[in-house]
């Protein structure tokens, strides 16, 4: 009996590994490998259409096909020029509402990584009375749509809160620059369910040793987070803060609600709206656009693609 469970786990586990075996080799075969170069590169011909098609000239791009560039090639900035830096607020004048893009979606990445984080560990790894339902309560929150909370929000932002005819808080008032924010707190609410369910469970899946080891040393909770905790969870912040960033930077009904329609806090989403709805027919305007509101969205994936690759697969082998 006592040498029969070994076998049996042993045996389970080298069919396991024989399963896994053959789906690792069906996965690098060369059919596996043509199929996902095939699927990457018709993936990558629109953009890499629309990158063409935003040097080309009006003419060109209005009469003929982006493909046709390779028998007969003509580059111009003229298109980059209007869009970016035009005279005329028809023309674009892209480059103050990238800037506003910027500074919506940068403190809108920050401070949900910041307070998940924290909030994360503690429910991890700090024994509280009702820590439990606290987080089922933050995990049922995901299931809020975003736009059930809109009107509740602006109204908490307009007029305050007032139970029984009592001010509670006060409205807030901004006006101008001020209700960038608006957009940070709405951002960072819609934000903070998903962000700390998944940092909860990366932090959770640390080692027990290894934080008793910290504590026998002295170490408080706050020197535990930023000493131990922090260096090991970057993938995950990293797979989150790519998230979020791609998800506020795309935005457009969230801004438009609470930082407005206009040239001093609207993001590049707003504009390209307007673009495409009263200025349609310039194409080479529309495609130029579309390509400067994909470009930092592409830097910050390249940049961070190591570190999402290894917060998709933590977690996934025990060890």
């Amino acid at each position: 009996m006592t040498t029969a469970t070994p076998t049996v786990g042993a045996g389970a586990q080298a069919g396991a590994t024989t399963r896994a075996g053959r789906v690792r080799k069906r996965l690098n075969s060369r059919w596996a490998t043509t199929v996902s170069i095939v699927i990457a590169l018709l993936w990558t011909v629109p953009t890499f259409g629309l990158f063409i098609s935003s040097f080309r000239p009006e003419d060109q791009i209005k009469t003929t096909g982006w493909w046709t560039f390779f028998s007969d090639p003509q580059f111009t900035m003229k298109n980059y020029q209007d869009v970016l830096f035009g005279s005329s607020a028809s023309s674009g004048q892209l480059a103050s509402y990238f800037i506003n893009s910027l500074a919506i979606t940068i403190p809108s990445v920050l401070f949900p990584i910041a307070f998940a984080a924290l909030a994360a560990y503690a429910l991890a790894w700090i024994n509280f009375k009702g820590r439990d339902w606290l987080y089922i309560g933050i995990f049922a929150l995901q299931i809020v749509p975003l736009q059930m909370a809109l009107v509740p929000l602006l109204r908490f932002f307009s007029a305050g809160v007032t139970v029984a005819g009592i001010q509670l808080l006060p409205a807030w008032e901004l006006d101008g620059a001020q209700k960038f924010a608006q957009v940070w707190f709405a951002h960072t609410c819609f934000a903070l369910p998903f962000a700390v369910y998944l940092l909860h469970n990366f932090i959770s899946q640390l080692p027990g040793d290894l934080m008793e080891a910290a504590r026998v040393d002295g170490a408080t909770h706050p020197k535990i987070f930023r000493t131990i905790v922090l260096p090991l969870i970057t993938p995950a912040l990293a797979a989150f803060g790519i998230f979020q960033f791609l998800w506020v930077w795309n935005d457009l009904l969230v801004a438009l609600i609470f930082a407005g329609g206009s040239s001093e806090t609207a993001p590049l989403t707003v504009r390209l709206a307007e673009m495409a709805g009263t200025r349609g027919n310039e194409w080479q305007r529309l495609t130029s656009g579309a390509f400067v509101s994909i470009v930092v969205p592409l830097i910050v994936f390249l940049s961070l693609q190591r570190f999402f690759v290894r917060g998709l697969l933590a977690g996934s082998v025990k060890g």
